[in-house]
Formats: structure tokens, sequence, C-alpha cells
């Protein structure tokens, strides 16, 4: 996710979009999808691709601009071997169904900022009972 976030944080920093103010409003999300978000962020800022990929199924996907689908936690945590920064990953809304769930969201480098892109999250609860992520998507805003 977010591989583009450097370049337009970056732009953010020089000037402010005026799509600010056509944002979403954020959401509160139930603690165990919002889990899922902070776990994220913080694998992310450590450059850990490592944890970011165990937030994945076994045959998760992660699907980025300009790139092929990536699936599977190994081919994952090598797509993101080199990534990694700050991020603010924020809710805008969400569905659980069962054992499935989705979470529709923005995000940026800095809460402060306009959200430099979006994503969805396609998620499915393990043996475990705990979230992981089945497919990440992502594209920025410009």
């Amino acid at each position: 996710m977010l591989c583009s976030l450097i370049s337009v944080s970056t732009a953010f920093s020089q000037e402010a979009d005026s799509s600010a103010t056509n944002q979403h409003a954020s959401i509160t999300l139930p603690p165990e999808f919002d889990r899922v978000l902070r776990d994220y962020e913080q694998a992310w800022r450590n450059h850990d691709a490592q944890a970011l990929a165990v937030l994945f199924t076994e045959d998760g996907f992660v699907l980025r601009p300009g790139h092929p689908p990536v699936r599977g936690r190994e081919a994952i945590e090598e797509a993101y071997r080199e990534s990694g920064g700050r991020l603010h990953l924020r809710a805008l809304s969400y569905e659980e169904s069962g054992s499935v769930a989705y979470i529709v969201g923005g995000y940026t480098s800095t809460p402060k900022w306009p959200d430099a892109g979006k994503f969805i999250l396609t998620l499915e609860r393990g043996p475990d009972g705990r979230w992981l992520i089945a497919a990440d998507m992502d594209n920025g805003n410009r």
C-alpha cells in the first residue's frame, strides 16, 4: 500500500490541496478493525516488511498502481522490503458480514494534511479470530 505516499506527501508540504475541504469525515472503527490499521501504520513506520506481511492472509493480495498484483505473504514481504515511512490511515467506511469485512479509507503521512490517497482493505477472520488482510488496494489522489 501507499507506494506513492512519499512523492505525494512532498507535494502537500509545499502547497495545500483544495480537496481538503471535500474530504469525507473519518469514522471510528470497532477495536478489532482499528487494530489492523494501527498495526499497518506501525509496521510501515518501522520499515518492517515482515511485520506488514503477517498482517495478510497466507494468500493475500497487494494491488498497487503501476505494478502487477502481488500474492502471498512471502511475495508481499519482498514487495515491501524497501518501503516504509510516516503513515496515517483513517477509516471512511467499513462493513462486516460473518468472516469477511472491508475498510475503505484515506491515507497521508501527517494527520493534519489532506489525504494523499485512498485504500480499500478486504479482510478475513483468521483461525485465531484476528482479522487479516486478504486484499489491499490503494491509489493516490493525484
